[in-house]
C-alpha cells in the first residue's frame, strides 16, 4: 500500500530568543507599523495612576513620583493631562502610529490646552492645534515633493 498523502495546514514561522525560529499555526498577525506617539502613552499613564490613587494601592501622586523614580514636579506634568476635555483625551489616546520622524503632537503643545479648565475653550484650542498640524503637513509634503534642480559644476 504505497498511497500518497498530502497534507495541507497554513502556518508561519517567528522567531524567538537568540535567533531560535519556531512554527506556529495559522496565519502571521500583522504588525502594527510605527510607534505609539508618546502624548499616547503619557495620557493612559495618567488614567492608569489616577485609578491606582482612587483604588488606594498608592496615597498620592508623590508616593507615584517615588515608585516612578521621577520628581514630583514630573508627575504633575503627567497629571496635569487629565483636566483635558473626556473627548480631547479619547482623541489623544486615539492618535495615529508615527511612521516615521517625529510625533505630530507634543507633549508641550498640550500642557496650554491642558492648563485651562474650560471645556470649551480646550476645544477651541484643540482644533486650533489640529489646524496647525494639518497645516505643517501640507508644507512639508509640498517641499519634500518639490523637484530637485542640478547645479553645473
Amino acid at each position: 500500500m504505497n498511497s500518497q498523502l498530502t497534507v495541507t495546514r497554513e502556518f508561519h514561522v517567528t522567531r524567538r530568543h537568540f535567533g531560535q525560529k519556531r512554527f506556529r499555526d495559522g496565519v502571521a498577525r500583522e504588525v502594527p507599523v510605527g510607534r505609539i506617539p508618546r502624548i499616547a502613552r503619557l495620557m493612559a499613564l495618567a488614567i492608569r495612576c489616577e485609578k491606582l490613587i482612587r483604588d488606594g494601592v498608592v496615597a498620592d501622586q508623590s508616593e507615584l513620583a517615588r515608585f516612578g523614580q521621577i520628581t514630583t514636579a514630573r508627575m504633575t506634568q503627567v497629571m496635569v493631562l487629565l483636566n483635558l476635555a473626556p473627548d480631547i483625551q479619547e482623541k489623544v489616546l486615539f492618535l495615529p502610529r508615527t511612521e516615521h520622524g517625529r510625533d505630530a503632537v507634543k507633549e508641550t503643545d498640550i500642557r496650554p490646552i491642558a492648563s485651562t479648565l474650560d471645556w470649551r475653550k480646550q476645544r477651541r484650542m484643540w482644533a486650533a492645534l489640529q489646524q496647525r498640524i494639518r497645516g505643517d503637513e501640507a508644507s512639508s509634503r509640498s517641499v519634500v515633493s518639490a523637484p530637485r534642480t542640478q547645479r553645473g559644476c
